[in-house]
Order: C-alpha cells, then structure tokens, then sequence
C-alpha cells in the first residue's frame, strides 16, 4: 500500500442497530488509515429514506466513537443522500456514452420470458432503443465477451466472465439511483483508493468495477472481509443472533476488549496471544494477512478476552466502571462498602453487569436464595455446621484469617474439609454457592449480619 494517498471509507446505512461486522469492517479501514498516515471517510448511506432513521445514525457515530472512532479520526461525517445530483450526473455520463439503455420490463416480464423464477435479467430491452418515460429504469449494458478481474487484497484476482453478468440497474423506475451506482460515484467524489467491506459485497465488485471504468477512473483496489458466523457456522443474523454492539457495551464489555477482539475475527498477530497492546495490533496489522474464510463470533473467547482487560484495570478504574451498572441496581448501594469488596470481585467478573449479582448479598437485608444452590448445599449436617459456626464466629476476632480457621476447626469436628463445611455458610450468608471469596465477604458485611444469616438459615431447615 502506498503511504498518505490512501483514502479508506466506512459506509454504514442508518437502518437498524450497529452490527459487530460494520464495527469490523470500521476498525480495519481505521487501522489501514492510521497506519499509512491517510484518510478514513465516514459515509452515512441514507438514500433510503423508508427505513433510514437519525436516531440509527446517531447510533452509528456513538458507537464509534466508543471503539475509539470519533469526530477527530475521520472525516465526515458526509451524508450520501446530500450527493444526489453527483448520482444523477454518473448517470447522465453512462447513458451518453451508449453503456446503458432504458428498460420497461417488469420482474414479472422476465419471469414469462424465461419461465425460471432464478434467472436474472434476459436483455430483452437492450437492443429496443427506448427513451425515457414512466415505469422505465435504465440498465448498464455488461460486455458481452471477456472477463473483469478484480484485485482483492484478501482474495487475490478474482474473475468474473462478463457474459455471465447481467445488465443491472442503475437507475430505478421512479428515477432513483439505486446501491450499486450511487455508491461508485460517492467513492469517485470522495477520491477513495481502497474499499474495505464484507464479503456479501464480493458479488457486487465486478459491476462496480465496470462502473468505475465507465466513468473514466481506476477502480480502487477491492478488500472483501470474510463473513463472520455464529457457533452453528451460520452467518450472523440480526433475528437470530446478538449482533448489535450497543448490546454488549449494555452487558459490561470493555471498549478496550471489543476492539481487540473483533481485529481477531480474521486476522492473528505474531505469537500465540489473544490479548494484544493495541499499538501491537497498529503495528502488525496488514489486510492482506486477513484469512478469506468465514470468522466465528465466539462469545466465550470475548467475554475471556473482556475479563482479562478487566483485570488490567486499577481498581479505582474497575469501580469508576462499575458505577453505571450499580446506579441500576435494585438496592442502594454503600460505596464505603464497595470499595472494600471491589478488589475480590475484580478477579471475578467476565462483563461488568455481572458485579450487581456478585455484590448483592452485601447491601441487601437478606440474601437472594439462589434455590438450586441451597438444595445442593443444605444437606445433612448443613443444620449442625451452620450451629457450630454460629458458635465459633460469636466470640472471634472478625477478620478473614481467624473466620477461615474457626470454620477449619468446625469441619474438622464432623470430619470435614473447608470446601464442604463452608459451602452451607457460603449459601446462608450469600444466596449462593459462588461468589466472593468467602471469609473476606464475612469481614466486611461484619458480625451482626453473618450471624443474623447463619441463624435465619439454620432456623429455615430445622422448621
């Protein structure tokens, strides 16, 4: 890639929620852009006006602007639907120069002609020599010989035969100029060298590539990124799959994690690492090492990715990131209190929601009885343990040290290690058989509340 000529482009349409593909497909024009000390131009494509909407747009720019995208990285926004009469002008220039013709056939026409409901376009007005009038679009008249190579930084030179392409339409019947063309004469205005985008697009690149070319300019060199699928191996899908990205900042997800994980989906740094320095990633990040097969969107592998940046936080950046999640708890919640357990759950959150569960017992009056875990948990001698306990913790010098051995001490008495006799305290005092570490939980929500719950428990079993 030549240096600062580069102009990349991300071109989302305003049509529903940002995908995680569309944040891929941002983050790797961003990085060529970075890299190459050029340019990346954020295009909203809002031409269709029936299912566009600002607050979609509004979205778009926020999460970008949480990937690490904002206003200051690009340029732009610019609006497609503000270059209609570019559009309208591409248009003019195919039709003078013969390479395209109006057509008046309807789907339904095609479909009579040939009788098979998969067949594309037959030509059939190509060689009428219609003018324009109501109900007629105008096609681009494909070669009727020869090949079109596109140059795919990903997927090498792929070769369509041009009689296998059919006239498309570059201008609706209502005079409209529909993706395909529109999308050319943005990317000729704009000075776009280098289009990254999905592999669904792949399809498309030869007609706009001879578009490019019917407008007296080098088509831009094509990178198609390979589609990202779900555990099934089935592409992701809005209807069925969580795609959004406002959904897993929602849940708890780091930005620094997202970012990391999604410039993986496709590509692998040097060593055997999944969490890698972003200046690593800058660094070492060449489209043309993006595998072309289909990427899987592990939720697992991100959320492991999620909990060791979360890990990498200092605590007083864990807490500051906790605070949003915790002002929707529903309990109120002691700071002074958190501070003190914020270290211990650190370790154990994967998504930062995950913290109002795993802090509850802490704030609430009484814990929120997870049912399967006291099942498990308050067998016999859970009613003689939780006794013994209560009688061992009432005198004893409240820190986590001391609570560990005098709990030792009371398993030891029916024969039982730490991990079996504290799991009815743990589900007594917390609701739970997993959570915090337990002895430095019962330091801090103090001996009255440890006792108050040891014997409300005991008292439930014994009836």
């Amino acid at each position: 890639m030549s240096s600062s000529s580069i102009r990349v482009r991300f071109a989302p349409s305003p049509t529903g929620m940002f995908h995680v593909g569309g944040a891929r497909s941002a983050l790797f024009n961003w990085v060529m852009a970075r890299q190459s000390g050029g340019t990346l131009v954020l295009r909203i494509e809002d031409t269709d006006a029936s299912r566009n909407k600002p607050e979609w747009t509004e979205g778009i720019i926020r999460a970008l602007a949480w990937l690490g995208i904002d206003g200051d990285e690009y340029e732009g926004p610019y609006f497609q639907s503000a270059n209609l009469e570019a559009h309208q002008e591409a248009l003019r220039t195919i039709l003078d120069q013969g390479r395209a013709y109006y057509c008046d056939c309807t789907r339904e026409d095609v479909i009579a002609r040939t009788g098979d409901s998969n067949k594309g376009y037959d030509g059939y007005c190509r060689d009428r020599d219609l003018g324009p009038g109501e109900g007629r679009a105008v096609r681009f008249r494909t070669p009727d010989e020869g090949q079109t190579t596109v140059v795919d930084l990903i997927r090498g030179k792929p070769t369509f035969e041009n009689k296998v392409l059919e006239d498309f339409v570059i201008a609706r019947s209502n005079g409209s100029v529909p993706f395909l063309l529109a999308n050319v004469a943005d990317d000729i205005a704009q000075g776009i060298t280098h289009v990254v985008r999905g592999e669904e697009h792949l399809s498309n690149a030869p007609k706009q590539q001879l578009l490019w070319e019917a407008l007296g300019h080098q088509a831009p060199v094509w990178a198609h990124v390979p589609v990202i699928v779900n555990e099934k191996r089935q592409k992701l899908s809005k209807r069925r799959d969580k795609v959004a990205l406002e959904d897993y900042q929602a849940e708890g997800y780091l930005a620094a994690a997202m970012r990391n994980y999604l410039m993986l989906l496709g590509w692998a740094p040097s060593g055997d690492r999944e969490v890698v320095p972003w200046e690593v990633i800058e660094n070492e990040f060449r489209i043309e090492d993006v595998n072309a097969s289909p990427a899987f969107f592990d939720v697992k592998k991100l959320r492991a990715i999620n909990g060791d940046y979360i890990r990498m936080l200092s605590v007083e950046e864990f807490i500051a990131e906790c605070l949003p999640f915790l002002e929707k708890a529903p309990f109120e919640v002691d700071m002074k209190v958190f501070v003190r357990l914020a270290e211990l759950a650190q370790t154990r959150v994967a998504v930062l929601s995950e913290i109002v569960q795993m802090v509850d017992f802490a704030f609430l009056d009484e814990p929120a009885f997870d049912e399967a875990s006291w099942t498990k948990a308050m067998k016999d001698p859970a009613a003689e343990i939780l006794a013994a306990a209560e009688d061992a913790y009432r005198d004893a010098p409240w820190n986590a040290e001391e609570l560990k051995t005098r709990l030792e001490q009371v398993g030891a008495g029916f024969g039982l290690k730490l991990g079996k006799a504290q799991a009815p305290v743990r589900v007594a005092v917390t609701g739970r058989t997993v959570g915090l570490p337990l002895f430095e939980s019962l330091e801090v929500l103090g001996r009255e509340a440890t006792l108050a719950r040891i014997a409300a428990a005991r008292a439930r079993l014994t009836g």
